[in-house]
């Protein structure tokens, strides 16, 4: 859509007093809700308290996204797939409906269109897409209305396919090569294509590999299980982009503020490393924290095999940083990594607990 006037999102979101969504305080996981209030001064001028975000998928992302969200005063509601999930949401402070993106319920979809703002994080599937475009007559039918305005669909840095290691931005021609790349990036367009139709400043993050509380290298190595193919495969890579989910929070408060309907952004950091290189310093991390355990935790993924350069690209964020003005919490691995292990040290400290697992809230 060329002119602004056109769009929906306003600084005014409309109805303040919805019956739906509920704030509350309770934070689930310090470690992030840390890392971002050190950017509260800067990240909560001009967010209105009653903004209302709802969360197609609540899975790991979603919740530190809808957490975030809750800390600044705004109301989250969002969707999940098992009663199991529903009940933990709920426990966080947030509303939660079952939701079967394949048989979506126009109830639930109406209850969407009572928010501002939409978050889409479910990816798509073989042989179908993208689920909730495959009801895009419905969305266009139920969304179409002055409340939401602002939509993003979370995406993944693996639609650029392979660039020989040779950096790549948001200008480059994706060359998916992977089924699932490719409709990561037919859902891109798919979503791009629902809000210009509907009148949503609608934007698309393609993601690098997410880590976080919960979900790191640190965790991996001291709560072993079995490599999984994609993660030996992934050790082998030269160059892995990656991104801290608080920096994910941290990129999403910035486009909220800074609407620009159409735009896709990089969302990464400063460092595309070697997975090898990642748990050799999250190794050295945990022999500093816990040098009593050092006989306990096996050197592993040392490994310095590397790959060819065939499928790789290192990834610029240089968008992010000059359109949506984003001042990475975590640019690196290194940053993220220590963040991580100094909560898990902490936890562990406070519960007078020499063991990793005692006091830390993995997610």
């Amino acid at each position: 859509m060329s002119a602004p006037e056109t769009f929906r999102y306003r600084l005014d979101p409309g109805p303040r007093n919805w019956p739906i969504g509920r704030p509350s305080r309770f934070r689930f996981c310090p470690a992030v809700s840390f890392d971002l209030r050190r950017f509260a001064n800067r990240n909560n001028q001009g967010i209105e308290a009653q903004n209302r975000m709802f969360i197609l998928g609540m899975g790991y992302v979603g919740k530190f996204v809808g957490q975030d969200l809750i800390n600044q005063g705004w109301a989250v509601s969002g969707t999940c797939t098992s009663v199991d999930k529903k009940e933990k949401l709920k426990k966080l402070g947030f509303d939660v409906y079952l939701f079967d993106a394949y048989d979506p319920e126009p109830q639930v979809i109406s209850i969407l269109n009572q928010h501002t703002h939409l978050l889409v994080t479910v990816p798509p599937c073989k042989d179908i897409g993208d689920p909730m475009l495959q009801h895009s007559e419905l969305l266009r039918k139920k969304l179409n209305n002055d409340c939401l305005q602002w939509l993003c669909y979370l995406s993944t840095t693996g639609v650029y396919g392979d660039y020989g290691g040779a950096w790549v931005d948001e200008n480059c021609l994706p060359k998916p090569s992977s089924e699932l790349a490719k409709l990561r990036l037919a859902a891109e367009e798919g979503w791009l294509s629902l809000g210009h139709e509907i009148g949503l400043a609608a934007h698309i993050f393609r993601l690098g590999g997410i880590y976080g509380p919960g979900r790191s290298a640190i965790d991996t190595i001291l709560k072993p299980k079995p490599l999984s193919h994609a993660q030996k495969a992934r050790s082998l890579k030269n160059f892995t982009s990656r991104v801290h989910v608080a920096d994910i929070c941290n990129a999403l408060n910035e486009c909220i503020r800074k609407p620009s309907s159409g735009k896709i952004y990089n969302i990464v950091d400063d460092d595309p490393a070697p997975r090898t290189e990642v748990f050799s310093f999250a190794h050295k991390l945990i022999n500093e924290k816990w040098p009593s355990q050092n006989e306990k935790i096996a050197a592993g993924d040392s490994s310095t095999e590397r790959g060819n350069l065939n499928g790789e690209k290192r990834v610029v964020n240089a968008r992010m940083k000059k359109e949506l003005g984003v001042r990475l919490i975590h640019p690196s691995y290194r940053s993220g990594l220590e963040s991580i292990c100094d909560h898990i040290h902490d936890s562990s400290s406070a519960n007078s607990c020499d063991e990793y697992p005692c006091g830390y809230i993995s997610s």
